[in-house]
Order: structure tokens, then C-alpha cells, then sequence
């Protein structure tokens, strides 16, 4: 008898233990998401345990798995990147540092795998949003009294605190405060449909928060120019046309009325045409720096268009023209980064590079063609990188590159999961 009733407990313990083993990697990744909005250190070194415990779940699928182009593209980006150090003239630490930017792309068919087999991606989800919601209400502290940010202890030697900065700057608390705001329109109207009122106040509240934050508080320009467009493609794509117009119109019609009460937002707004009235003066600005470093990486590319001057070679390139420009500061100005994606890559790698690239991003966005809030998730990562990525280099730079391999590797497993149930 003793035997037998041990049996049940025996299963269940051992039940309780596979289970763990699969959910063990899934709380990492919940961590690294909480980590994420705060600290750049602390991600890395979660890095680290995730990886470990990656390596004890059923990998017997995972050679096929990587022969897709969801999980190939961000390899070949990535060995690109590597085998690009041959032909480059940069310097040898310059070239190996240039690889790092694209290294976090190789995580990204890990996440595919482990989320397309195990259902613990909502986890993720709630531990970004929870931590940006936190980050939001420590940001209305700081622009109240700026000498709580964080800022000011973690940087080196005196540090300027920008109003309602709590960590690191505005464009990346922005990408997060615009990404967070837009995905929770999804369950909102989908709570509001069931009906559970509550939850979907509650969601209501934090997008609010997050909206409220960036117009009466900081916001960068790039977030302003894409989130309207992030609204307009979630009306179109999951409300009836009607209801999709009456909604661009509502929006259009809430955002003269906060251009009329938000001084923060006025201000943000005339910077686009005092930085456009500097560069037509010849003064350095924004925007007249921008259109510099583009004009100078279209020359650069028009020189080797093929492959490119090879990985970390832009630096060098800009040192080089401006030998020439030394009495103009904006022509003189060196930079590794030419504040855009597609000459980023096409500068170092050519037309090759830049196919990788938009395959890519046409093959993650291929994923989230489905319904739920795992693929509006992703669809909506992936597109509002695109879009960012027209005025900076946000799939190399630590933040938004991360937001774009966790929001890809998580919700694309998670909907490939579903499609394949389905």
C-alpha cells in the first residue's frame, strides 16, 4: 500500500520539476524585461543565468528551428557584421566594438525557440509594463525635484539633469513610455468588449500616465513624429473603418487641444523649425547635423556600394572628411553613428547589408499577421523600429535594440505557437 500511494506524489513531484525547468528560463527573461527600463549592467548579468538555464531545455529542435528566416536573417546580420572586420581600415578595436550593436540580435532565435514551445511570455509583457509604470512615476517626481534622479549618482563627474529624465535620457524613456501607451490599446478595447470594466480602467490609467508624461513632462521628437503613426496603424488594423476614422479624427482633435495646453509640447514642436532655421544659417543644430552626417554617408557608400568600407569604419570616414572642414564645426564633426539605420549598415556592408537588414524586418513583421496581443505586440515593436530607425540607429543602440529583440523573440514565439495550434 505504502508503494502505491507514493506512486501519485512521485509523478507530481517530478511534474512539478519539468515544469520548473521550462519555467526557470521564462522568469529570467521576465527579469531582463524588468531590468531593462533602468539599467544596462544589471541586463547583461541577467544575460548570464538565462543562457544557462537555456541550455537545459530540449534543444533537439533547435538546429531546424534556426534554419528559418525569422532566426537565419538576425545571424547572417550578425555574421556580417563579423566577417566585415576583414576589409575594414578602422582600427582593430574599433572593428571588434562595431560587432557588439548587432551581437544582441543572436538572442532573438533563443526567445523564438523557448516561447514558441513554452507559454510563458506574458510574464514579459507585464514585467516591462510594470517597470515602465514605475519609471513614469519616479519621471513625475524628478521634473517636481530633479535632484532625485538617479542620474546623478550613476553618472561620472557632474551630470545636468534634464527635467523628468529619472535614468538614462529622454529618446530612450520615450521609445518605452510610447511603446507601452500604444500596446495597451489592444487589451483595453478587447477588455471593454468582454465587458471587464475595471481591468480595462486600470490599463486606461497607465496609458494615460504614459501619455501624460511625454506632453507635459519630456519627449523626444522621434516619439512624437511615430506614435500618432502607431495609433493610426492599430485603428486601421483592428477597428472597423468607421470607427478607424472617427478615431484619426479624435486624435487629431486631442492633439491641437494639448498643443494648446502643454508648453513642454509647443516648445518640442519649435524645435523642428529653429533647428531647420539653424542649418539654413550654417549653425550647428539637430537637424542641420543629421542631414550633414547623411549627405556625407551618401558619398561614403557611392565609394563602395557592394560591401561597404567594412565594420566600425564609419568613425574613420568622418575623421577623414572633415581634415578638410576644419574651420566649419558642422562639416569638421566626426561621429561613428550617422543617425540612421539603412546608411548605418550600408556604410559598413554595402547593398548586402542593407538586404539583410529590410529582410529582416519584412520577416519579423511576417510573424504577427495573426490575431492577439502577442502578434499586435510584435507587429508593433517591429514597425515602430522601422520608423525610429529613420532618425537614429535603433536596432544597434542598447534600449530600443532590446526592446526590439525581447518584443521579436517573445511575441514571436508566442505567435508562432498560436498559428501552429491554430
Amino acid at each position: 500500500m505504502t508503494g502505491v500511494t507514493n506512486e501519485p506524489q512521485a509523478a507530481s513531484w517530478l511534474s512539478a520539476i519539468w515544469a520548473a525547468r521550462y519555467r526557470t528560463p521564462a522568469r529570467f527573461v521576465a527579469l531582463i524585461a524588468l531590468l531593462l527600463p533602468w539599467t544596462t549592467t544589471g541586463l547583461i548579468f541577467a544575460l548570464i543565468p538565462w543562457l544557462i538555464a537555456f541550455a537545459f531545455l530540449d534543444l533537439r529542435a533547435f538546429p531546424r528551428s534556426l534554419l528559418r528566416p525569422v532566426c537565419l536573417l538576425p545571424i547572417a546580420l550578425v555574421t556580417l557584421a563579423a566577417i566585415g572586420t576583414l576589409w575594414s581600415d578602422a582600427p582593430w578595436p574599433d572593428r571588434i566594438h562595431a560587432i557588439g550593436p548587432s551581437a544582441k540580435l543572436l538572442v532573438i532565435p533563443l526567445l523564438i525557440y523557448q516561447f514558441e514551445r513554452w507559454p510563458y511570455g506574458h510574464w514579459v509583457f507585464f514585467a516591462f509594463l510594470a517597470s515602465c509604470a514605475a519609471l513614469m512615476l519616479y519621471s513625475f517626481a524628478v521634473a517636481t525635484d530633479p535632484a532625485l534622479s538617479l542620474k546623478l549618482y550613476l553618472s561620472r563627474g557632474p551630470y545636468r539633469v534634464e527635467s523628468g529624465i529619472a535614468v538614462r535620457n529622454y529618446i530612450d524613456q520615450s521609445q518605452e513610455f510610447a511603446l507601452c501607451a500604444v500596446a495597451l490599446i489592444y487589451p483595453i478595447v478587447s477588455l471593454l468588449r468582454q465587458p471587464h470594466i475595471g481591468i480595462a480602467a486600470l490599463f486606461a490609467a497607465l496609458a494615460i500616465g504614459f501619455l501624460a508624461n511625454m506632453i507635459f513632462v519630456v519627449v523626444s521628437r522621434t516619439a512624437l513624429v511615430t506614435l500618432p503613426i502607431l495609433v493610426v496603424v492599430f485603428a486601421f488594423l483592428y477597428l472597423r473603418l468607421r470607427a478607424a476614422l472617427l478615431a484619426a479624427g479624435a486624435m487629431a482633435l486631442a492633439a491641437v487641444l494639448l498643443f494648446g495646453v502643454s508648453p513642454h509640447l509647443r516648445t518640442t514642436v519649435a524645435k523642428f523649425q529653429a533647428d531647420y532655421e539653424a542649418s539654413e544659417d550654417g549653425q550647428v543644430s539637430g537637424m542641420g547635423a543629421r542631414l550633414e552626417y547623411w549627405r556625407k554617408s551618401l558619398g561614403f557608400i557611392a565609394d563602395a556600394p557592394l560591401v561597404g568600407h567594412g565594420t566600425g569604419a564609419i568613425r574613420s570616414l568622418f575623421a577623414n572628411a572633415a581634415v578638410d572642414a576644419r574651420d566649419d564645426p558642422l562639416r569638421g564633426e566626426i561621429v561613428g553613428d550617422p543617425h540612421n539605420q539603412t546608411l548605418s549598415v550600408a556604410v559598413q556592408w554595402g547593398v548586402v547589408g542593407v538586404l539583410i537588414l529590410y529582410g529582416l524586418w519584412f520577416a519579423h513583421l511576417s510573424m504577427f499577421r495573426g490575431e492577439g496581443l502577442a502578434c499586435w505586440i510584435g507587429l508593433l515593436v517591429v514597425v515602430q523600429n522601422m520608423l525610429t530607425s529613420l532618425l537614429n540607429t535603433h536596432l544597434f543602440d542598447f534600449t530600443p535594440g532590446w526592446i526590439y529583440v525581447l518584443g521579436v523573440g517573445v511575441a514571436g514565439g508566442m505567435a508562432l505557437a498560436g498559428g501552429r495550434k491554430s
